[in-house]
């Protein structure tokens, strides 16, 4: 990545290797980086990352619109339809 890179993650806290991101934001190889979600949820209050200036963190809470959310509703209300119902679910939990 480039120096002024800013990395964004907010799909899954297991995709990043948190000690590699950890170095290459004290060694100031990105500019920055921008966390809703880690590797251990909730994170803990020592957490390396956490002592970072250039690294904004949220507990997981970045897809809390209310449109998001209202989505979210819907779309959990129409899998449970589907279910009773005897069809499968649009987004089934494995």
């Amino acid at each position: 990545m480039k120096s002024s890179a800013i990395f964004i993650n907010i799909s899954r806290g297991g995709l990043v290797n948190e000690k590699s991101l950890a170095n290459a934001l004290q060694n100031q190889e990105i500019l920055g980086a921008g966390l809703d979600v880690f590797e251990d949820e909730p994170i803990s209050g020592n957490h390396p990352l956490l002592t970072y200036k250039n690294c904004v963190t949220l507990p997981h809470i970045g897809s809390s619109t209310v449109e998001t959310r209202t989505k979210m509703i819907e779309l959990a209300c129409h899998n449970v339809r589907r279910v009773l119902q005897g069809n499968p679910a649009i987004t089934p939990i494995n």
